[in-house]
Formats: C-alpha cells, sequence, structure tokens
C-alpha cells in the first residue's frame, strides 16, 4: 500500500455492479484520476473506489490524501495492473 498526497483530477460517477460479499448483492463503484502534487507531468493513477467511498464526490482540484492499493491478475494470458483506492481523505 502506497500513501500520497494529491489532487483530483476527475471523478466517475457511482455505478452498482454484482458483489457476492454484500448482502444487498450490490456494491457501489466509481474511477477517480489522481495526479501527485508538482504540476501537469506528475505521476497520475485511475483508481478504482468502492463502497461507500465511491458514493463521496470528490471536488476537481481539491488536495487529497489517498491510500492505494496495488495488484496485478492474469486474464486469457495477458497481464493486468489495478490500483484501488482503500481510502480518501479531503485536506
Amino acid at each position: 500500500m502506497k500513501t500520497i498526497i494529491c489532487k483530483v483530477v476527475s471523478q466517475t460517477e457511482a455505478v452498482y455492479v454484482p458483489s457476492k460479499k454484500q448482502e444487498s448483492g450490490q456494491l457501489a463503484k466509481c474511477y477517480i484520476q489522481l495526479r501527485e502534487l508538482g504540476g501537469d507531468y506528475e505521476d497520475e493513477y485511475i483508481c478504482a473506489v468502492f463502497g461507500n467511498l465511491a458514493l463521496c464526490k470528490f471536488e476537481v482540484g481539491k488536495t487529497v490524501i489517498a491510500a492505494l492499493r496495488f495488484q496485478t491478475h492474469e486474464s486469457n494470458g495477458s497481464l493486468f495492473q489495478d490500483v484501488v483506492a482503500n481510502d480518501i481523505q479531503k485536506i
């Protein structure tokens, strides 16, 4: 897990996806784009956000602290990297 201070670039609307872990069978999910501080050419991350955190709105341009989890998975012989924001706090 990596904790970073960054700015919000964009955020999608939350949608509900199937989940076996939730009693309702659905889980809120959205994507948020975060850029590390320092300018337009700093590292950026597209992060999946789940649950109640996915229902929170983060204003574009605002500075936040985010705890990111990085994972990889294989599908049909190809490798993919996933970035999940476990927590995001407004500063």
